[in-house]
């Protein structure tokens, strides 16, 4: 029968990616593993969006060798897709499969259809499976359920790939053209995993907000969130990362206006700066996107709203640095994810002459997540007295719960608490980035029960090539 494990690296489209993986083994009829020392074959499903990223991908396939020597490494994702012939080299490593033939790993993996279309200079073990990733219209998608949480909030991708060209970003060339999964497809997925008793459901893609521009007839993601509010009975949807330009008036009026629609708005920025974001090649300017956020602010009063922020672009000048922490400053934000510039090989940015040094990009680096982490602790401290509604994740240690309110805060409940429950409770204090609850009273008697998470894990979980 065999058995694989699948470690995935990077953000929710690359979980999606390894769900289906999972689910390509599993209809062959192959074993999970426990523990990648345990398994015959072992799927790296790697990330390529930093430097960073592919050290950790490196790193882990020499663990994996010296722990599980004879496994069967096969190297995937965003990394495979970059750099095939680097990985290949590595020792250990049997298999580079790129993006473009994830959607057949399990069955090059497990060798019923191993002709590679691409092979290294003789002496070299690995063999390669990679294309063109703009000459492929899959999108491979399935339901992932977070390992400390397999109870709640399943994230499911509904669109892949990017039509931008970011000048520091590298993810179109390895995740091709903007494709989205169709609208029959995403309601038939959401209400089977309601069917199986999940209450809260994460969307997310790769450039989100772009999805149904690439449908015939073209639609748009106020559609898609419209249609599952319409015809599902999901209690509660999150948005994930959506640009600034796709924040239409009509999604702001949409989240706003739906109790089952989390507040919660992560809306990329990158800088503060005119100058910087035209050099980046970003579609808005900082006028535009302090708007933006002003407009969801006064939709929402009450919503976790979210950046992703880069410092040490090349030629940031402490001028425009200053722009950006200034902006940072003066919107509601609630958190940040703050990003130190990595080069990309193949990138315009990675040519740049004016490299930022190292050394002051991370001071930089600092500067903004001292700042994010007052924002956060203000908006946490708003939230005493007052009540919240949060959904119960798992069990902490000793005697309470872990929740995660509407607003993306993490809560801690008093006592034992079922998971996949919604709960309002009062905020009595802010403790180590939580807020502590003084009590909390149930408004959903049912939660998932362990039959059918295995149902949904082991059976119901598709494999979707469109």
């Amino acid at each position: 029968m065999g058995s694989f494990y699948i470690e995935n690296f990077g953000c929710r489209a690359t979980q999606a990616d390894g769900a289906a993986v999972e689910r390509q083994f599993l209809d062959r009829g192959m074993e999970r593993a426990e523990a990648a020392c345990h398994a015959e074959i072992v799927v790296l499903n790697t990330c390529t969006v930093t430097a960073a990223a592919d050290q950790d991908a490196r790193a882990y396939i020499r663990r994996i060798q010296r722990e599980n020597p004879t496994a069967t490494i096969v190297v995937t994702g965003c990394y495979a897709q970059r750099a095939p012939e680097e990985l290949a080299k590595l020792p250990g490593v049997s298999l580079v499969v790129g993006n473009s033939h994830k959607h057949q790993l399990a069955e090059i993996a497990t060798h019923t259809t191993l002709v590679p279309l691409e092979s290294l200079a003789a002496g070299t073990a690995a063999q390669l499976f990679v294309s063109d990733i703009f000459a492929h219209t899959e999108l491979l998608t399935a339901p992932v359920f977070d390992a400390a949480n397999q109870r709640t909030r399943p994230n499911l991708k509904v669109q892949d790939g990017c039509d931008n060209r970011c000048s520091f970003c590298v993810i179109p060339y390895v995740r091709g053209q903007s494709r989205s999964m169709q609208l029959e497809q995403v309601v038939r997925e959401v209400n089977g995993l309601t069917a199986a008793g999940y209450r809260e459901l994460v969307i997310s893609g790769i450039n989100l907000g772009r999805w149904g521009r690439d449908l015939t007839p073209e639609q748009h993601f106020e559609d898609l969130v419209q249609t599952i509010l319409d015809r599902t009975p999901l209690q509660k949807l999150r948005i994930s990362s959506v640009e600034p330009m796709d924040w239409s008036q009509e999604l702001i009026a949409l989240v706003a206006g739906s109790s089952r629609i989390a507040k919660h708005a992560h809306v990329p920025m990158q800088s503060g700066s005119d100058a910087v974001l035209r050099r980046m090649h970003r579609k808005y300017r900082p006028w535009h996107y302090r708007e933006k956020i002003e407009t969801i602010r006064a939709a929402m009063p009450t919503a976790a709203i979210g950046a992703d922020v880069m410092v040490g672009f090349p030629g940031e000048t402490d001028a425009e640095f200053e722009e950006t922490r200034k902006m940072v400053d003066e919107l509601p934000f609630t958190y940040l994810h703050v990003f130190t510039y990595s080069a990309r090989p193949g990138t315009p940015a990675a040519a740049a002459s004016d490299q930022v040094p190292v050394r002051v990009a991370r001071d930089r680096n600092r500067v903004l997540r001292d700042l994010a982490e007052e924002k956060k602790r203000a908006f946490m401290q708003a939230c005493v007295g007052k009540a919240v509604e949060g959904i119960t994740l798992n069990m902490g240690e000793g005697e309470f719960t872990e929740a995660l309110t509407d607003n993306y805060l993490k809560l801690r409940l008093p006592g034992k608490q079922e998971p996949n429950r919604w709960v309002t409770s009062r905020v009595e204090s802010v403790d180590r980035g939580m807020l502590i609850a003084e009590g909390c009273s149930n408004q959903i008697d049912v939660s998932v029960t362990d039959s059918s998470v295995t149902d949904v894990s082991k059976t119901a979980i598709p494999l979707y090539m469109l």
